[in-house]
């Protein structure tokens, strides 16, 4: 494991303080939840690292804490150990130099400190980053605010002034900060753990599982929690729900119907992943979800209702700051320019918050679309399935047709001396007409000119410019803001500010513009997202039709076959039935007696039309000549032809 304590000599080229970036007006508010993760993950780490080996930092604050990118992941680390002091065992040190804004109370009394100092400075760190500014009346010197604090409650972890100047506390985190819900009671406990005035119990004292101080326990429990972060797209409402480690998603989707404004059923919910991937229902949520520290700003599970193509509204408003509230209903109100800075803050903050969340539905719609062109896939695969089974029942049908026609043929010249069997013939007819009924089944292309009609519909769905990002009006106007918020911070910072007082009127115009242009482009994006769910119904609905097509030409090339093979068997059969006809004796005998009924026939008819030749020869020859009777007609005596045979 690599430890996070490294000198600020061999990071400073490469790498960026943490305060740098919660300088950033966008963050005024406090880090994004992935960028607190992260936080809490390596500063933990390398606080307990330090103080196994006996070292108290003495000096952790976002200075010292740098940002460095290893192997394309930012990592935090610490730096400048130059106040660190190496601790014996049971020591107590008594001498600091330090930085006081986030010292521990203890240091201000010159009292003996233990590890717990970092403690106190990692709580007033993890607060800053989550909220955007120190927990204890931040605005005020150490020596000023800890004799305010120092009665507040064991679970106290935030001090703020009123307008009357009365010192409130407060248990919880303030809003607004970007926390998930699962989140927030867990961080509160830890920064109680970590936030807590006596020095001998900070920490939580010894975790008897672990034999380490609570917070470290609570601090890792936080780690390991599994949240995952559901949009539903219908109402643009986010939904942080912690996961079992092997929980279903059907025990996620009930848990989402009563969360739901409008209840979603399970068999109507479609989860999708930002790549357009559905969840899958094989497997536990928590597997689905990517690897590493995630927050709702990096990883976002969207909800889909099937049964509706048009999400109706009403879409969840950003919650509205109380302090933002309050200048936007009085414009006009001079506020102390100290004052005011804190609420422009929190104004730059929202409209930030408003484009962020804009470009969430509109990763959901681009979800939705790339989930749509998966279906297009599919739909694809299922057509070229569908078109090659079609022309292999064609080809089977064209030779099978062709065979049964010649069988046919030369079953009819050979019919009257041959073999012949009407029951036989009937069945040809009757599965040529069945091979005409086939034909039908293979032609599909009815079901391929919709196929095109719904292609050319996704891709002018894709050329469409609402398919893309429409967030630039809305990042005009954050920019307006922050330098607004900027010229702002410079007038508070002047050692003489030309005005001690102003109104908010530019800076409320900036939020009811990009309230209205967020307005705006939300409409024009689930305009776009409606026709998206349509198109992917339509295929949806189309599927049933390809199943049927397919499973039709299945069945009719099962068909095909088996009329085939019954062809081949009935000529098999009687190719047998032949064979065994000319190797039978009594069939030798029989066609013996045939052949002898045959002669005899042929020698009655000779003898008739021999009696006739002689008639007709007795009538001529009386009327011939004499000369004609000398010559020898012996031949034509029936005797002599009679005997002819018998000697035979």
């Amino acid at each position: 494991m690599t430890y996070l304590c490294w000198p600020w000599s061999t990071a400073q080229e490469e790498t960026y303080a943490r305060y740098q970036v919660l300088n950033k007006p966008e963050n005024c508010c406090g880090l994004k939840e992935s960028e607190v993760l992260s936080l809490l993950s390596d500063i933990g780490a390398g606080i307990q690292y330090l103080h196994e080996n006996k070292i108290i930092h003495r000096d952790l604050k976002p200075e010292n804490i740098v940002l460095q990118e290893i192997g394309g992941k930012l990592v935090h680390k610490i730096i400048d150990l130059g106040y660190a002091k190496d601790l014996d065992q049971g020591s107590l040190c008594t001498s600091f130099v330090g930085t006081l804004q986030y010292l521990a109370p203890e240091l201000f009394e010159s009292k003996p400190y233990t590890v717990t100092v970092d403690y106190w400075s990692f709580g007033t760190v993890i607060f800053e980053c989550t909220c955007g500014f120190r927990p204890f009346l931040h605005h005020m010197q150490p020596v000023q605010w800890t004799s305010k604090v120092k009665n507040k409650g064991p679970k106290d972890i935030m001090a703020v002034e009123d307008m009357n100047g009365e010192v409130r506390f407060s248990t919880h985190l303030p809003y607004p900060n970007n926390v998930s819900r699962p989140l927030l009671e867990p961080v509160e406990s830890l920064l109680q753990m970590l936030l807590l005035w006596d020095a001998a119990t900070r920490g939580g004292g010894l975790d008897p599982d672990t034999n380490k101080p609570s917070c470290y326990t609570a601090l890792q429990n936080i780690l390991n929690m599994k949240v995952i972060h559901v949009l539903d797209m219908t109402s643009a409402q986010l939904h942080s729900l912690i996961l079992g480690a092997e929980e279903s998603l059907h025990s996620l989707q009930l848990r989402l119907e009563t969360y739901t404004q409008t209840h979603i059923s399970p068999l109507s919910q479609e989860l999708l992943l930002e790549t357009g991937i559905s969840l899958d229902p094989r497997r536990p949520p928590a597997h689905c979800l990517p690897e590493g520290l995630r927050g709702w700003d990096s990883s976002i599970v969207f909800l889909f209702d099937k049964s509706l193509t048009k999400y109706s509204g009403p879409l969840t408003a950003r919650t509205l700051p109380d302090s933002v509230n309050f200048i936007v209903r009085e414009t006009k109100t001079q506020l102390p320019l100290s004052a005011l800075r804190k609420v422009w803050g929190e104004a730059v903050s929202y409209i930030c918050g408003l484009k962020e969340d804009y470009i969430r539905l509109y990763q959901g719609q681009r979800a939705a679309m790339l989930s749509l062109l998966r279906y297009n896939t599919t739909l694809t695969r299922y057509k070229n399935l569908l078109f090659s089974q079609s022309q292999q029942l064609r080809a089977k049908l064209a030779f099978f047709k062709t065979s049964i026609q010649h069988d046919l043929e030369q079953y009819t010249k050979q019919r009257l001396v041959g073999v012949s069997s009407e029951k036989m013939l009937k069945t040809w007819q009757e599965n040529e007409e069945k091979a005409d009924g086939f034909t039908k089944v293979a032609d599909v292309g009815y079901l391929d000119e919709d196929i095109v009609a719904l292609h050319s519909e996704i891709v002018e769905l894709q050329r469409s410019p609402f398919a893309r990002k429409q967030g630039d009006v809305m990042e005009q106007l954050e920019e307006k803001a922050i330098e607004l918020f900027k010229q702002l911070k410079a007038k508070c910072k002047s050692p003489d500010p030309p005005h001690g007082y102003s109104d908010s009127s530019d800076m409320v115009k900036m939020i009811l513009q990009t309230v209205q242009n967020q307005d705006r482009v939300l409409k024009d994006l689930y305009t776009h997202l409606s026709t998206i769910l349509v198109c992917k119904r339509r295929i949806v609905d189309f599927f049933p039709k390809l199943e049927r097509a397919v499973e039709n030409i299945k069945t009719a090339e099962a068909a095909v076959m088996q009329m085939q093979l019954k062809r081949q068997k009935e000529f098999w059969y009687l190719l047998k039935i032949a064979c065994s006809q000319n190797n039978s004796p009594s069939q030798s005998l029989v066609q013996q007696h045939t052949d002898s009924e045959t002669v005899h026939q042929l020698l009655d008819e000779n003898q008739r039309f021999l009696s006739q030749l002689t008639t007709l020869l007795q009538e001529a020859t009386q009327e011939m000549e004499p000369s004609v009777m000398d010559q020898d007609w012996s031949w034509t005596r029936y005797g002599a032809v009679i005997a002819q045979p018998q000697k035979l």
